[in-house]
């Protein structure tokens, strides 16, 4: 195992697709939702704190091991939206694309074949980091930071943010990160004895809605 690994597929310019995705973020500027650095700030936290938080327990379940038809139909479950499910697809089949021609692997090969329009991006990630030999606190990290800087990112270029704050905000949320990497990790301990119903399943109804709303839209700067 070599931790660098993990720099690479944390790394904004893996050609994974997120870049195209703005986590609700778009729909949420023009609703008012994120005016600025602090109203960014708590749309990131409460993104991290449930869709973050299912995110990562996902990936890391994956990176344990753990089989990813099971996890795909729990990410299912934990998505309400068609948009959002859609959506995590896509992410899925083009981090599928890139892991493969980057950490070759009979795991992500048969995840390919069996999932030809995609399993959900979480759970592909868990699997990317393990044929990268990293392990599921590792995955955890990505799918956690992955939740923020994505909607980061996005509202830079939405409302023209001074990059410098934007990342601020993300400085000020490691602590945060750090908590849900733990409790995704320790989640997916719990699942040795309960199941993939021991993952969390936390609720995030508006980034649901939102996704909906700005799926319906004729002319988008993000997919999603």
């Amino acid at each position: 195992m070599t931790r660098a690994a993990l720099l690479v597929l944390a790394d904004g310019r893996f050609p994974a697709g997120g870049h195209a995705h703005s986590g609700g973020a778009e729909e949420a500027v023009k609703a008012g939702r994120i005016t600025g650095a602090a109203t960014l700030e708590s749309f990131c936290r409460g993104r991290l704190h449930t869709a973050g938080l299912v995110a990562a327990a996902l990936a890391a379940a994956a990176a344990a091991g753990y089989d990813p038809a099971e996890l795909d139909a729990a990410a299912d479950a934990r998505t309400p939206s068609p948009a959002l499910r859609v959506a995590a697809r896509k992410l899925g089949r083009q981090l599928t694309r890139a892991a493969r021609a980057t950490w070759p692997s009979g795991e992500l090969d048969t995840l390919a074949r069996d999932f030809p329009k995609g399993a959900h991006q979480p759970v592909v990630l868990g699997l990317a980091a393990r044929a990268a030999g990293l392990g599921p606190e590792d995955a955890a990290y990505c799918a956690a930071y992955e939740s923020v800087s994505g909607a980061a990112t996005a509202v830079v270029r939405l409302l023209s943010l001074d990059p410098f704050e934007a990342t601020a905000v993300l400085a000020r949320l490691a602590p945060e990160v750090d908590r849900v990497v733990d409790r995704a990790v320790a989640a997916v301990r719990a699942t040795r004895e309960s199941g993939v119903d021991a993952l969390p399943a936390a609720s995030a109804p508006l980034l649901e809605v939102g996704a909906e709303v700005h799926a319906a839209w004729p002319v988008r700067l993000f997919a999603s």
